[in-house]
């Protein structure tokens, strides 16, 4: 047997304990886990500065650059999310529904652990704690391989989980982390649907592109966030300003940064110019249409692909669109099916853009950044997913269960 079939074996193994583990004794260990990494900062720090120089000397872009940071602010967001998880009630053994049949057989719902879970990222090393942390409270095991850039951050984080594993008596391989950059090892995990669950890609287009074509097993994913603010013709121009100044420049190179901005036609051009002067005082480059373009001459010129890029970057296209329904259509044609705003004080078109932009979030009179299991009040998350089957939005731990029916009868037999 090798190395990887050892490492689904085990975590098979784990998941079976895991899932009959007590809430108190997942939540004690997500506490204990969060002393340890409170208590291990400067350790977790020395080991990302040292990705951090790897980084930097590969050439990767800022983006890249900023996701991989874990400085004293972002590892006590950890803590704290690690914390919050531990509070949240467990998503194990909730009655989904009940029934009782005219021949007395008792027919509950109930919410189980899908079993082990591949969490497959780039360079983000808190998906090492928020990914482990959910899989935890919901009673699943979990093989975390992180890319390479990340690989010692991962490791520091990783060991503070498996010391307070340790301490309660809980095998290690509930969390395991591949530290390989071999992408046969990835496609052979890929190919093990016998022990593994579900997948999990975090990451670029690319990556998440690959790892669909190639597994057997099923895949919760989003492709990309080309994310949507639409001002409407109803709007408060300071509201305006300050949201989307937020839904795009607070993060940049996250997947719920707003990409594209639609304004009704409706709006002043002295308001477009006003949210324009806010975007570029701010460092953001303007790709605009043509009447966008007429109306501030700093605007550079969109071309067809500007309407379906995520940036990733302080670079946002801007398009004049008619009406409400012409942005909901502009949005479910380019769009990513993940999360898009409308800003107006006109409830109508408010609900009218709720209900029909086919998005996993939509929000009305707030940014886009708040696409995340955190803002949702989930601790954390996953990954955002924009299919539709099993989960759909920010996936915490709620959404890493499945159910199973328990019947319960007293001699029926089936006639």
């Amino acid at each position: 047997m090798n190395k990887l079939q050892k490492i689904a074996e085990f975590s098979k193994k784990a998941s079976r304990i895991l899932s009959t583990t007590s809430s108190k004794i997942k939540s004690e260990v997500l506490k204990y886990a969060a002393i340890q990494i409170k208590k291990n900062t400067a350790e977790i720090e020395k080991a990302n500065k040292k990705d951090l120089r790897i980084a930097k000397s590969k050439g990767l872009d800022d983006a890249m650059i900023d996701r991989l940071l874990l400085d004293k602010s972002r590892i006590n967001d950890i803590y704290k999310s690690l914390n919050e998880i531990a509070k949240w009630p467990d998503p194990v053994g909730k009655i989904i529904s009940k029934t009782k049949r005219p021949n007395g057989l008792e027919i509950q719902k109930v919410s189980v652990p899908i079993g082990v879970l591949l969490v497959i990222y780039e360079s983000r090393p808190n998906v090492t704690t928020d990914a482990s942390a959910l899989c935890l409270k919901s009673g699943n095991s979990v093989i975390l391989k992180c890319g390479s850039e990340s690989l010692n951050s991962s490791k520091a984080l990783l060991d503070c989980l498996h010391t307070s594993l340790k301490k309660y008596k809980l095998p290690t391989s509930c969390v395991e982390l591949l530290a390989t950059s071999s992408r046969k090892a990835v496609a052979d995990l890929l190919k093990m649907d016998e022990h593994i669950d579900v997948v999990v890609p975090r990451g670029g287009k690319s990556l998440i592109k690959a790892i669909s074509k190639i597994s057997k097993i099923p895949v919760l994913k989003h492709l990309d966030g080309i994310c949507h603010t639409y001002i409407d013709d109803n709007y408060n121009v300071l509201m305006a300003k300050k949201v989307v100044l937020n839904a795009k420049m607070r993060r940049t190179g996250i997947c719920g940064a707003t990409e594209t901005l639609l304004v009704s036609k409706k709006v002043s051009n002295t308001d477009v110019t006003e949210i324009i002067n806010v975007l570029i005082n701010a460092g953001c480059e303007i790709r605009g249409d043509n009447f966008i373009k007429k109306i501030d001459s700093r605007v550079k010129k969109a071309n067809s692909k500007d309407w379906q890029t995520e940036y990733l970057a302080p670079i946002i296209s801007v398009k004049l669109v008619k009406d409400v329904k012409e942005a909901i259509e502009h949005i479910n044609q380019h769009g990513s099916n993940h999360t898009d705003a409308i800003i107006t004080s006109n409830k109508k078109n408010a609900e009218l853009f709720l209900n029909s932009v086919d998005s996993s979030i939509v929000m009305h009179n707030t940014s886009t950044q708040f696409a995340d299991g955190g803002e949702f009040g989930m601790g954390a998350e996953i990954g955002i997913s924009t299919g539709k089957l099993h989960a759909r939005g920010p996936v915490g731990a709620d959404q890493l269960t499945t159910f199973k029916y328990l019947v319960k009868g007293k001699g029926q037999l089936r006639s």
